[in-house]
């Protein structure tokens, strides 16, 4: 089993930044990925980056060049920096985990992210 916790979040104005992080406890071996989604109010729940134990990064269009995504694997924590946030920005930020060669999924229990403009 793999718990996921989700902290940093908050409410931050047009331009500013944050960083997420998650904290993966529990049975994590390689292969793995870890991932942030997002959703917002009405809103399907979005992919926002990856980052896979072989160490590729994916980013959703949106994202590029403002978001980073970095991951700690001694500590397995996962991080999501975000730059330049925008008001559309403004979400729940989900982390999950894909774990081993069968892909069991995890998914933390979200972080509000709000931004106003």
């Amino acid at each position: 089993q793999v718990q996921l916790v989700e902290s940093g979040g908050g409410f931050v104005q047009a331009g500013g930044s944050l960083r997420l992080s998650c904290v993966a406890s529990g049975r994590i071996f390689s292969p793995n990925t870890m991932r942030w989604y997002r959703q917002a109010p009405g809103k399907q729940r979005e992919l926002v980056a990856g980052s896979s134990s072989g160490g590729r990064s994916t980013y959703a269009d949106s994202v590029k060049g403002r978001f980073a995504i970095s991951r700690d694997n001694a500590k397995s924590i996962v991080y999501l920096q975000m730059n330049s946030l925008r008001p559309e920005d403004t979400a729940v930020y989900y982390c999950n985990a894909l774990i081993g060669l069968g892909g069991s999924e995890y998914w933390g229990q979200g972080t509000q992210v709000t931004v106003s403009s």
